[in-house]
């Protein structure tokens, strides 16, 4: 289930809140209890990195961008 961030337009109280994608977005700020919340929009909190199925078996020849594969070709230059 996806982490959602809140802030509310009316006492500026920001809080994250666990829910699954179907549930309806929070309305009721619980410091001031206006009904002002609005979900904000971030980055995803995981970043895919290092060696593992996408880049070593769905990528072929020079495409492979594995991690250390820049350090080490900057560093013949």
């Amino acid at each position: 289930m996806p982490i959602y961030e809140y802030r509310c337009d009316d006492c500026g109280h920001e809080l994250e809140k666990l829910q699954r994608m179907s549930d309806a977005p929070l309305t009721d700020c619980p410091a001031c209890s206006a009904s002002s919340l609005k979900k904000l929009i971030s980055a995803a909190g995981f970043r895919l990195s290092g060696s593992g199925w996408y880049e070593t078996d769905f990528k072929s020849g020079a495409k492979k961008n594995l991690a250390g594969d820049n350090k080490s070709k900057s560093s013949d230059a």
